[in-house]
């Protein structure tokens, strides 16, 4: 039995206890999938507390609704269907929300204080060394803040296929798209993603000689 098996059989298992309103089981699925799901809504929102409070609501809002769950799909996109909906959701609040106090746009600024939450939260990984931690912390800085930089669809694919790791099929699910609409999301995003980090990694192009 591969691991991948293992996984989908204690899951399966893991909603058999939760149907059957065990408790127990419900904070099994919090310590299985909320640092998963904490993680992901992180990086769409941009900001630590509204992803805790994503993540609280995420997981209460699959309580109450795993009574209704068919296992036409496996728990785990379940759950992060769940919370992408309600991270994109936030966000696109927000940005609506922001556009209406600030309509001149300070743009840059929502950015780089975005940015710079998200290190915060990476730098307990960074390597031990000095000089090692701060090439890392720019780095984590940069990529952060591309990201912010994309619309919170291009955000999205690109967190959960290349942060997360979910294969296409598990993102059509959670997205309820088509794979062919997930590829060609990606490949816009990696895209765009990539204009905002060039850039920085083999500078400014000259004057055009």
């Amino acid at each position: 039995m591969n691991t991948q098996t293992a996984i989908h059989l204690e899951d399966a298992i893991l909603v058999d206890r939760l149907q059957a309103g065990e408790l127990a089981a419900f904070a099994e699925l919090m310590t299985k999938y909320q640092d998963r799901v904490y993680n992901a809504q992180l990086r769409i929102v941009g900001n630590s507390e509204d992803a805790r409070d994503l993540t609280q609501e995420t997981f209460l809002k699959a309580l109450s609704g795993i009574s209704s769950f068919r296992r036409s799909s496996q728990l785990y996109t379940w759950l992060f269907r769940i919370a992408v909906n309600l991270a994109m959701n936030h966000r696109r609040k927000a940005q609506r929300e922001r556009a209406l106090r600030d309509p001149a746009g300070n743009r840059d600024s929502r950015i780089g204080q975005q940015a710079d939450r998200l290190v915060r939260q990476a730098r307990e990984r960074a390597p031990a060394d000095p000089a090692d931690r701060a090439e890392s912390d720019e780095q984590h800085a940069l990529v952060r803040r591309a990201l912010l930089e994309l619309d919170p669809q291009q955000r999205t694919v690109i967190v959960l296929r290349d942060i997360e790791g979910f294969d296409y099929q598990d993102m059509a699910e959670i997205l309820d798209v088509a794979v062919g609409t997930i590829k060609s999301r990606l490949h816009r995003a990696r895209m765009a993603l990539r204009e905002l980090l060039v850039p920085h990694f083999v500078g400014a192009p000259n004057d055009g000689s």
